[in-house]
This record gives structure tokens, sequence and C-alpha cells, in this order.
């Protein structure tokens, strides 16, 4: 966990200004994490999958898994990196049993994630003060 969470500070408290208090909470201790390292082991980039009752409630809906906390170090970024922790994702997604993944993506991310398979919905909204959509894809 002191890997994935160093990639998440970078990434999210250092460079896009996210107060810590929001970026770690208790759904890390009952998460799947993925985590990319580089040749010499360091660690490169991260995300999580949310599964089970903790997914029920942030979705409300049987069946879906959640993606969240993706972050890839700026030296690794334009890789294909990032594209390959969501393929992870999607198939510890699979294993855990989701029918559906469910992601809340930066709004200026849309795109990567479109070119991955997902849609869009609902309306805009803030999340840490930074624009965020809502995005579903099937897994099954």
């Amino acid at each position: 966990m002191a890997d994935v969470r160093a990639v998440r500070h970078e990434v999210f408290v250092v460079e896009q200004g996210v107060p810590p208090e929001l970026e770690y909470d208790e759904l890390d201790a009952t998460s799947v994490h993925v985590i990319a390292r580089a040749g010499d082991g360091a660690p490169l980039g991260t995300g999580r999958l949310i599964h089970g009752p903790q997914a029920l409630t942030q979705t409300g809906r049987e069946g879906v898994v959640l993606l969240g906390r993706l972050a890839v170090s700026r030296r690794a970024r334009g890789t294909g990196l990032g594209a390959a922790l969501v393929l992870a994702i999607e198939e510890a997604g699979r294993a855990q049993g989701g029918a559906e993944l469910e992601l809340h993506a930066q709004t200026q991310a849309l795109g990567f994630y479109e070119k991955l398979g997902y849609v869009a919905f609902g309306e805009e909204y803030p999340d840490a003060g930074i624009p965020h959509r809502s995005m579903t894809k099937r897994l099954t």
C-alpha cells in the first residue's frame, strides 16, 4: 500500500491539489489494488477496484463494480500504462463477479476512457473541486 499511496500522492495530492483527507479513505482497506512498476521496481501507476457491499453502497446497483483512483506517474504517461491498468482492473472486476464497471472520470480524461469502451452518463459534477462525469462499461 505504501507504493500505491506514493503514486496517488504524486498525481492527485501534489499535481492536482486534492486534499490528502479526500484522497485516502476507508475503501482502500477492502478494495483490490493494482500497481505497475518500472524494471527497477519503482511504482509507476495504480488503480483500485471497489466490489461487493462497498460497490453496492456506492452505485445502488447489483453486479456493478467501481474503478477508482487510477493514477499514472508523469514519467510513464503516454506509454499505454493507463490502458493496461484499466484492463487489469476490468479483469479483477470480472473475477469478483462484476457484470458492469462504473467509474467517475475527470472530464479531461473522458476521451481516454471512451477509447477503452466506456460511455458517459449523467451530468458533470465536481469531485475534490475537479469536474467529473460518471462512465460505465459492460464486463460480460
